[in-house]
């Protein structure tokens, strides 16, 4: 069974699936709207050092996002 992680745990060029969010995630809508959905296909492009922000192609867009939000975003690594 794959592991649930959440998105900071995925190293840059590994894919994975999203699963959900965490009940804090205050950002789930605006997360939703980008397109960052359940089931959604992800791959993770890079991660800035410190508490800068992960980089992610989900479907043909690059999206940046916060690590503290990127934290509540669960994934499954695929492959």
């Amino acid at each position: 069974m794959p592991e649930k992680l959440n998105l900071t745990h995925i190293n840059p060029g590994e894919i994975a699936s999203v699963v959900g969010f965490s009940d804090v995630a205050k950002m789930t809508s605006r997360l939703v709207e980008m397109g960052i959905v359940p089931g959604v296909t992800i791959r993770m492009v890079k991660a800035a050092p410190l508490n800068g922000p992960v980089e992610v192609k989900v479907r043909e867009y690059y999206i940046s996002i916060r690590k503290v939000d990127a934290q509540h975003i669960y994934v499954e690594k695929q492959g």
